[in-house]
C-alpha cells in the first residue's frame, strides 16, 4: 500500500461497513519530539515507526538544516547522530508545523548562535504569543512579527522561571521545559489542567531530572541527554478517525492495533463511551514509555452528552470527527471550554460547522465551543479541506454517513498527519474514490 501519495480530493458514497484489522501510521507528537530530542542528545538514537508525514517532514528538515546528521534506512527508521547544533543559513522552514516550530522555539532560544523561525501562509496566522511571552520571562531575545512567525532569536542567557500558564497546552509546556534546558536554574511549569505528557516521558527516559507535584512540573537543566532507541506507538489522533468512522457506519467491526494510550490522549475515548460507544480497549503493553493496546468498536447507538473541563484538552483535536459523531447521537451534545479550536490550523469551531452545513447539518457556534441538534441525516454535497488535515479527514467520515455523493476538496493536506489515510479506509470497506 502507497502511503505517501497526496490526493487533492476524495469522493465518498455511505454504502461500505468498515471491517478488520489495521494499523495506523506512528504518533506524530512523539515522532516531532524524538527528532528534536535526539538531535540535542550526546550519541547516536535509533528510531523505528516514525511518522512520515508532512508536519513531521517539517522538523525533520529543520533539524537537518541546523547540522544534525540522519540516516534514513526506510522511510519510518531513523539513525539520529546528536551533539551539537549549527547556524543555518536560511530560516527554517517549519511549513504548517505548528508543534515543530513552538517546541523548536524553547530549544532554539538556548543556543549561542542566532536564528528565524518559519513557516507557511497558515502557520503564519497560528499565535505565537503564548511561547513567546513566557520566554521572555526567561529572557530569552526572542521576537516574534504581529505576534506570528517568523521569530528571530538571538542568543541570550536563560533564566529559570515558575511560569503559571493560563491554557492548558501541551506545546506551550513542552517549550518552556525544553528552554528550561539551558536556564540557570529549574524551571517549573504549573498546570491549570491535564495535557499532553510526552515531553515529559522522553525527556525523562533521556537522563533529564523532571519532577511532578501536583500540577507543577520541574525540570532541572542539563546539556547531557542521553540518546533514545524507539518504537513510536501508532497515533490516536488519527485512530479517532477510524474509531469514530467505525461507530457510526452501519454494520461495522473493526480493530485497530497498537494504538497509543497515553491517558493525557485519549479524551475521545472516554467521551464516545459516556456517549454510549461499543468500544473495548485491550492494553498490550508499552513503547517509548508510552501504553499502548488494541481498540476494538462496533457500530454504536449513541446519546449526546455535554463536554467541557479537564477532557477537553485531552482531546483538542479529536473535536472535528466528534462534531460529526454528535450529528449520528440521540439528542444534543453541548461542547463548552473548547476556545482552543479556534486557533488551531484553522478556526475549527466556525469551519466545521461551515462544512457541515454544506451536508445540511444543524450547528449553533458558540465562542467557546457549540451546541449539535441530533439526531441529524446528511446530505451529499462538495466540501473543502481548507488545508487543515483535521478538517479533510473529518470532512471524509461525514461523507461515510451522508446520503448520495460527498466530495472533500483540498485533500492532500491529510497527509501532514495521516499517510495512507484514504488507502487504509478503503481498505476497511469505505466506498472511497481518491482523485
Amino acid at each position: 500500500m502507497k502511503t505517501n501519495v497526496r490526493y487533492e480530493q476524495f469522493v465518498i458514497k455511505a454504502d461500505g461497513k468498515l471491517t478488520g484489522t489495521v494499523r495506523v501510521p506512528g504518533d506524530k507528537s512523539i515522532s516531532h519530539r524524538s527528532v528534536m530530542f535526539s538531535s540535542i542528545a550526546k550519541g547516536t538514537s535509533q528510531i523505528r515507526g516514525w511518522l512520515a508525514a508532512g508536519d513531521t517532514e517539517a522538523t525533520l528538515g529543520a533539524m537537518q538544516a541546523l547540522g544534525v546528521q540522519v540516516e534514513r534506512h526506510d522511510a519510518n527508521t531513523l539513525t539520529v547522530h546528536g551533539g551539537q547544533l549549527t547556524e543555518s543559513s536560511e530560516p527554517l522552514d517549519l511549513v504548517n508545523a505548528g508543534t515543530g516550530i513552538r517546541l523548536l522555539a524553547g530549544i532554539m532560544v538556548g543556543q549561542d548562535f542566532s536564528s528565524v523561525l518559519d513557516g507557511s501562509s497558515q502557520l503564519r496566522r497560528r499565535p505565537m504569543k503564548r511561547i513567546t511571552a513566557p520566554l521572555g520571562m526567561m529572557d530569552a531575545d526572542i521576537r516574534a512579527t504581529n505576534g506570528s512567525a517568523p521569530m528571530h532569536v538571538t542568543p541570550s542567557q536563560i533564566k529559570g522561571i515558575t511560569y503559571d500558564m493560563p491554557v492548558a497546552s501541551g506545546q506551550v509546556k513542552s517549550c518552556v521545559l525544553l528552554a528550561g534546558l539551558y536556564a540557570d536554574s529549574p524551571t517549573t511549569v504549573i498546570e491549570p489542567g491535564p495535557s499532553r505528557d510526552h515531553t515529559e516521558v522522553m525527556l525523562s527516559a533521556m537522563g533529564a531530572t523532571i519532577t511532578r507535584e501536583g500540577s507543577a512540573v520541574t525540570i532541572q537543566p542539563t546539556n547531557n541527554l542521553n540518546p533514545i532507541d524507539i518504537t513510536v506507538p501508532g497515533d490516536f489522533s488519527s485512530a479517532a478517525f477510524l474509531i469514530t468512522a467505525a461507530c457510526i457506519v452501519p454494520e461495522s467491526d473493526l480493530i485497530i492495533e497498537g494504538v497509543n494510550l497515553n491517558p493525557t490522549r485519549t479524551g475521545l475515548l472516554d467521551v464516545l463511551l459516556e456517549m454510549g460507544a461499543d468500544i473495548t480497549v485491550t492494553e498490550t503493553g508499552a513503547e517509548a514509555g508510552e501504553p499502548v493496546g488494541d481498540i476494538h468498536i462496533k457500530t454504536s447507538q449513541l446519546n449526546g452528552i455535554e463536554i467541557g473541563g479537564d477532557v477537553v484538552v485531552r482531546m483538542i483535536d479529536e473535536f472535528p470527527v466528534l462534531m460529526v459523531a454528535a450529528l449520528c447521537a440521540d439528542g444534543d451534545t453541548v461542547v463548552r471550554d473548547a476556545k482552543e479550536l479556534r486557533v488551531k490550523e484553522t478556526d475549527r469551531i466556525a469551519v466545521m460547522a461551515q462544512e457541515l452545513r454544506k451536508l445540511g447539518a444543524d450547528i449553533e457556534e458558540r465562542e467557546d465551543g457549540f451546541r449539535i441538534f441530533g439526531k441529524q441525516t446528511l446530505s451529499g454535497a462538495t466540501v473543502d479541506g481548507h488545508d487543515d488535515h483535521r478538517i479533510a479527514m473529518s470532512m471524509t467520515v461525514a461523507g461515510l454517513i451522508s446520503q448520495n455523493e460527498t466530495v472533500v476538496t483540498d485533500a492532500a493536506c491529510a497527509g501532514d498527519s495521516f499517510p495512507g489515510f484514504a488507502e487504509l479506509l478503503i481498505e476497511t470497506g469505505a466506498s472511497l474514490v481518491t482523485g
